[in-house]
């Protein structure tokens, strides 16, 4: 079977664009090759920051001859139908059309399609320029005197050159020929940039990666992660460090690097006053280094980090490393500067006093002066919802009602709440707004907060995700809470939902946050109580209770999948009205649990055997007796359903007030008996229309009490 090489080079791709981008030209090739009648067994993709390639194997050489029959209107249609099928059809006249006669229908038409194969080659010459003018970059440019026509080729970069060979691994390949805006496929491919920029020729995709690595170019994105990792670790090691890996800087640098060298560069101990975020920040976004750690040092950095040119220097990279060096301690100039502004009176001082008053923020603390210049500057949290000053007296009012169901102390989380945004006004955070909350609780300690306070400066955020885990001290519980309901009951209130895929505000991610830090710190809270103080701060929200409430119970729904629960029990026990998250769980747990059991199993077919035959009656408006009468029992059968579903609802029915949901499954489960018993020994529609709508009634006492824990209806099975 003949095997596809295809490779697109071009000017450096932006890193973060490189490996969607190989995978969208698979798809799309691929598909297309599927779509036009051939099959392949394998196909992979490769990619560095000058070339796209594919290696596609077991390719057919030619896709199947194509025979089918169209069926058209009868023979005695009106010609508008006959020339709809023709069109259908890719018929001339009607005159290439056969009939068939059928003995109920009658005469019709029917187009006797024959399309033979295709060879690959073809269809490969017809698909790949039509895949490059539609590429889904999410930029692209043109370039050169052609960029002057109307529908000139766009590319990301300047494309380069076209590499597109094919054929069986036992014979020479062939080029696919063809051309997109003078750029013709060959066979030939150039190295590095300045190791080996000469052209070579390639065959198929072995021979075309030995070529590669032999012109300094290493095509495989994940084998260049492992040399960058392994190197890194291996030369911090040698100099008694150990690198701080950063998964995500490491995909991004060997995107940057066709033959990645790893160098050590170094900076003056005096930066290392700096808090270690910092560091790692800004010689990761200024320079795309890894830093280094003293081995065994905790989270204490060290004065030299990693670096990875593209190329071999002559002298073993000094004067890189040099050259980086020099730009790195530019930067965290920069970085010390502003740690130390922020540690100091703000040139505005005099200005801030009453909104230190109207927030009794202590102007001698340096946080404190910057919450007062958030208020005093009137920094817009949204058009609609007010200012950032607002909305931190919203959560300080909301952090202190909530307090105590989370355990905290009010006074606490009130001091938490003021200082929560205040680094939003810090040098480092405007510098680096990824540190936000970080440096808030970092500047909180140097102030000599409480650590729970400190705290909650950084973990109110949490969780931005959901691997992201949940604040646990309850003083950051209360801010992180009150600062997510404010959002979601503000945004609420001025109708600004999430709709679709749309979620600007990432209020899907609020809420599926507040979800995860009640049920995660089994913390007990009624909703409506809350949503209604929250609301109290906007105008027209009240009326949108309801409709939170319903949007909470979709997130739920969501962790609890996530988790595994099933969601015909989720549906089974939620009710509109349910506002207690944390009950709600406690409640699935338990029913998946009565449901493991034979006893549950069984009792739930009873009780929708139950609930269908009472169902059909209703609806046929027969009569069901208000109470159940015993002097109408006409089996014992009867009498033991009685008592049981008497005393199950009244086990039941404590047993949901104390909040022992398990218990009050258990106490279900004892139906079991006496509901099979019950169906397989009375008949419910009885002659006697007194008897039947006593046991109708019956049927409704047993809905009754399994409805106390769940709508056992909406249960499959």
């Amino acid at each position: 079977m003949p095997d596809l090489l295809l490779e697109l080079r071009s000017e450096e791709i932006p890193a973060r664009m490189q490996r969607k981008a190989a995978g969208d030209l698979r798809k799309m090739l691929t598909d297309g090759l599927v779509e036009a009648g051939l099959t392949y067994e394998a196909a992979r993709e490769y990619w560095t920051p000058r070339r796209l390639a594919l290696d596609i194997r077991g390719l057919t050489a030619r896709s199947k001859d194509i025979r089918e029959e169209i069926k058209g209107p009868a023979t005695s249609a009106p010609e508008q139908a006959v020339q709809g099928f023709l069109r259908k059809a890719g018929l001339a006249s009607i005159a290439e059309a056969h009939v068939h006669s059928d003995p109920k229908k009658g005469d019709f038409y029917v187009a006797h399609i024959s399309k033979p194969g295709r060879a690959a080659e073809d269809i490969i010459a017809e698909l790949v320029p039509g895949i490059i003018r539609s590429f889904p970059w999410p930029k692209s440019m043109r370039w050169g005197p052609a960029s002057a026509r109307p529908g000139s080729l766009r590319w990301v970069r300047p494309l380069q050159s076209i590499v597109c060979t094919f054929g069986p691994e036992t014979e020479e390949p062939v080029v696919v020929d063809f051309d997109i805006d003078g750029i013709r496929s060959g066979n030939v491919t150039y190295g590095h940039r300045f190791h080996a920029p000469g052209e070579f020729t390639v065959r198929r995709f072995d021979d075309y990666v030995s070529k590669l690595e032999a012109a300094k170019v290493v095509l495989d994105a994940e084998r260049r992660k492992e040399i960058i990792l392994a190197d890194a670790r291996n030369l911090a090691f040698a100099n008694g460090l150990d690198l701080v890996e950063d998964e995500g800087l490491l995909e991004e640098v060997s995107g940057l690097v066709e033959w990645p060298v790893v160098l050590m560069g170094e900076f003056e101990q005096d930066f290392l006053a700096i808090p270690p975020e910092v560091i790692r920040l800004t010689i990761r976004a200024n320079q795309k280094c890894f830093v280094t750690r003293p081995q065994g040092a905790g989270e204490d950095l060290s004065n030299r980090f990693i670096l990875v040119p593209n190329i071999e220097a002559k002298d073993g990279g000094k004067e890189i490393a040099h050259g980086n060096g020099k730009v790195v301690r530019a930067r965290l100039s920069d970085a010390l500067y502003f740690w130390k502004t922020d540690q100091g009176d703000l040139p505005d001082f005099g200005e801030l006093k009453a909104s230190a008053e109207k927030f009794g923020l202590d102007l001698k603390k340096p946080l404190d002066q910057r919450m007062a210049r958030l208020d005093h500057l009137n920094v817009t949290f949204h058009a609609k919802l007010g200012t950032q000053g607002a909305r931190v007296e919203r959560i300080k009012r909301l952090a202190e009602e909530l307090a105590p169901v989370v355990g905290a102390d009010p006074a606490l989380a009130r001091r938490a709440a003021l200082l929560a945004k205040a680094d939003l006004q810090t040098e480092v955070v405007g510098e680096f707004p990824e540190l936000q909350g970080a440096m808030g609780r970092k500047y909180a300690l140097l102030e000599g907060e409480h650590p729970s306070v400190a705290a909650a400066a950084e973990e109110h955020y949490k969780p931005q995700g959901p691997s992201d885990r949940v604040p646990t001290d309850p003083v950051s519980v209360a801010v992180a809470l009150a600062d997510k309901l404010d959002t979601l009951t503000g945004f609420w209130a001025i109708d600004e939902k999430p709709t679709g895929s749309k979620d600007p505000f990432a209020l899907r991610r609020a809420a599926l946050g507040v979800v995860r830090i009640l049920i995660e710190n089994r913390v007990r809270l009624a909703l409506t109580s809350i949503f209604a103080k929250a609301f109290a701060n906007f105008a027209g929200g009240a009326n949108q209770q309801s409709d939170l409430l319903a949007f909470f119970h979709d997130r739920l729904k969501v962790y609890l999948r996530d988790q595994g629960a099933r969601h015909d029990l989720i549906d089974a026990v939620i009710t509109p009205q349910s506002d207690d998250l944390l009950q709600i769980v406690r409640r699935v747990e338990a029913l998946g649990s009565l449901l493991d059991g034979d006893d549950g199993r069984n009792l739930l077919a009873g009780t929708k055997r139950a609930a269908n035959i009472l169902a059909a009656e209703e609806k046929k408006k027969t009569l069901v007796a208000e109470t159940v009468e015993p002097a109408l029992f006409r089996e014992d059968a009867e009498k033991s359903l009685f008592a049981a579903v008497n005393q199950a609802e009244k086990e039941a029915g404590q047993a949901i007030q104390n909040e022992d949901f398990s218990a009050a499954m258990l106490a279900l489960s004892v139906l079991r008996e006496p509901v099979d018993s019950f169906f397989e020994r009375v008949l419910v529609n009885d002659e006697d229309q007194a008897v039947r709508a006593n046991r109708l009634a019956l049927l409704a006492r047993i809905r009754a009490a399994t409805d106390q824990v769940a709508d056992f209806s909406k249960i499959a099975g």
